[in-house]
């Protein structure tokens, strides 16, 4: 087999274990983190989508052949003392909640990207 080979190959399996245990990582991180329980009470929601899309010769970029939007679901919850956190959730969680709704709040697993804005 070729040097180059050997090194792409190399290169590859470093990147792909890397990762991987950095995903392992976050997920040992987060299942370890205590667990914080807080009366709670639903202020607002959001949604954000985003689209993209391939332009074709004579067809729009936004009705083409191949544009994909994802929607992504955010709800503002107010915490004890006024404290607000947004969170994201996913689709049915958004379409169960009503603004006003209140009970408990635990954030049972909060990903990096996922960490709500406090303020």
């Amino acid at each position: 087999m070729p040097p180059l080979m050997i090194a792409l190959i190399a290169v590859f399996a470093a990147i792909l274990l890397g990762v991987i245990s950095r995903a392992l990582f976050i997920w040992v991180r987060n299942n370890n983190s205590p667990r914080e329980t807080a009366e709670a009470k639903v202020v607002t929601k959001r949604m954000k989508i985003q689209g993209f899309g391939r332009t074709m010769a004579g067809r729009n970029s936004v009705t083409g052949m191949g544009s994909s939007t994802y929607t992504h679901y955010f709800v503002t919850f107010e915490l004890e003392k006024g404290k607000r956190l947004e969170l994201g959730v996913k689709d049915a969680e958004f379409g169960m909640l009503a603004e006003g709704d209140q009970g408990v709040l635990t954030p049972v697993y909060i990903a990096p990207e996922d960490r709500g804005l406090v303020y």
